[in-house]
């Protein structure tokens, strides 16, 4: 039975495509179901955006950006910072948006609100403090005048485990730039994207500098945009399979990229690791979001003389998790996104169990209706085994002991991924050795949840190219330019030159 006050915030989510300041629907009037993953009830519709759809979006992209480019910075801070206070006064509103179709329980659906807010506001910040620089050329005959400014059109493509937070991301640091921007969501989860694209609207934004583009022709839609000579800059988060796909189409045109791919984060436990934190850090490391997220733990590496005591309280833990829909008081595990998610979780486990990992509590889909599968905890997994080398993207935490810091090392890097990585151990020495071996784009030192707003988010290796958010965040939409001026005292001495106020 559906929930009165659910259908009254879902009617309101807006439906069709948001193009050049305008709503409206598909071309060809299609349509595609949203389904709430808890129930498997269809929640809404949303429009699904043809190739032409696509076009049109970054046709209005590409009308609004050079006066939004020439727009003040100030200007610009000041209405990212006006789509931040409206988020915080609508938090409840689309907390329960998110939750109903994504998942997640509503107390992680309003972190995630808290969180992806925070973009818009520190990058509402950022965008007055792009700076370039002035000074004379070694030779001293001319003078270098080092300027930034924004890349151009932008498409943006987003998962659907973060929806709001994914979007703001994105988004933020490309209108702080002065950039436009074409946002495709994750078809599984289009409400709380264009949510936020009123939320935008109403702080704002002028016509045509976000658009948003729903569908489920992705393939067709996306490359129709990429291959554009217009665009200049790809944002995607996603697997690592589609990224290589993307990055292989942006290179015709050259494009800048920014690639937020997959993971497969080692949780390193050492002997002398304080393990009350360390398995606090395990439970938000691991079933924060359910499991659903590049930055969750997928390998716990831990010490062969503290596994045994590490696995009995994590486990005992874990048996405490209360599985539901992300509504009801009290649920700590939502579903996970669809029925396909919970077959390849339950697959990982079987054939980790078939290889001789020990089943400490769940391993198991507990059936419909909704897509849910068991808090799950294995122990002394197998090398060789799927889910020491595949993403699990699902609430199961596979346990691998180890015996001295080399193997732990050789253990935690020994996968084509390098998106995070936790490590917990009270030996300043030896965190420092860490911070130097291993091969990922961030860390977690003795902490389990290492993303921030003010801080560079990224991987190594195949989890991907460029950086969102910190400082850094904003230049990945900003591109330099260097002029090269004639020395003002040529023909004069600086002297003379000063004394006339030269």
């Amino acid at each position: 039975m559906s929930d009165p006050r659910e259908d009254a915030v879902l009617a309101d989510v807006p439906g069709d495509l948001f193009v050049g300041g305008t709503w409206r629907p598909a071309q060809d009037g299609a349509i595609v179901a949203v389904a709430d993953p808890a129930t498997g009830r269809t929640v809404a519709h949303v429009a699904d955006a043809t190739v032409a759809d696509g076009t049109a979006a970054l046709d209005a992209a590409c009308a609004a950006f050079p006066s939004w480019a020439a727009t003040p910075a100030r200007t610009r801070g000041e209405i990212l910072r006006r789509a931040f206070d409206l988020l915080v006064e609508r938090a409840d509103e689309l907390a329960l948006i998110m939750t109903v179709e994504m998942g997640k329980p509503l107390a992680e659906a309003r972190s995630e609100i808290a969180y992806g807010g925070e973009f818009l506001r520190w990058f509402g910040e950022e965008a007055p403090r792009v700076q370039g620089r002035y000074g004379a050329n070694p030779a001293g005959t001319g003078r270098m005048i080092v300027t930034q400014h924004p890349v151009g059109p932008c498409y943006l493509v987003t998962p659907w485990n973060f929806p709001l937070a994914m979007a703001t991301r994105k988004i933020a640091p490309a209108l702080a730039a002065g950039c436009t921007v074409v946002v495709k969501p994750a078809t599984l989860t289009p409400l709380t994207t264009l949510f936020l694209a009123r939320v935008l609207q109403d702080a704002g934004v002028p016509a045509g500098v976000v658009n948003v583009v729903t569908t489920t022709r992705t393939a067709a839609v996306s490359e129709a945009i990429i291959g554009d000579p217009r665009l200049r800059k790809v944002s995607f988060t996603g697997s690592t399979p589609v990224g290589r796909t993307l990055l292989k189409q942006a290179a015709d045109g050259v494009l800048r990229t920014s690639m937020e791919l997959g993971g497969n984060a080692p949780f390193v436990v050492f002997d002398d690791a304080d393990l009350d934190l360390a398995v606090d850090g395990a439970m938000a490391a691991k079933f924060r979001n359910i499991g659903q997220a590049c930055t969750a733990a997928n390998r716990f590496l831990v010490h062969r003389s503290v596994v045994e005591e590490f696995t009995r309280r994590v486990t005992a833990r874990v048996v405490e998790l209360r599985t539901g829909r992300g509504t009801e008081p009290g649920v700590t595990v939502g579903p996970l996104i669809d029925d396909r998610a919970v077959a390849t979780t339950d697959a990982l486990v079987q054939d980790a169990v078939a290889r001789g990992a020990t089943l400490c509590t769940g391993g198991k889909p507990l059936g419909g209706p909704g897509s849910f599968y068991a808090a799950t905890v294995l122990s002394d997994v197998r090398p060789g085994s799927d889910i020491l080398r595949e993403e699990i993207f699902g609430p199961v935490l596979a346990i691998v002991p180890f015996d001295d810091e080399d193997e732990a090392v050789a253990l935690a890097n020994d996968t084509e991924y390098g998106l995070v990585s936790y490590v917990f151990t009270v030996d300043l020495a030896r965190g420092q050795r860490m911070v130097e071996r291993l091969e990922t784009g961030m860390m977690g030192l003795n902490v389990g949840v290492v993303s921030d707003a003010a801080a560079p988010f990224g991987g190594w290796k195949q989890s991907g190219l460029g950086r969102e958010g910190g400082a850094e965040g904003i230049a990945e939409y900003l591109q330099t330019k260097y002029t090269l001026t004639p020395d003002p005292f040529a023909g004069r001495s600086r002297a003379a030159g000063l004394r006339a106020g030269v």
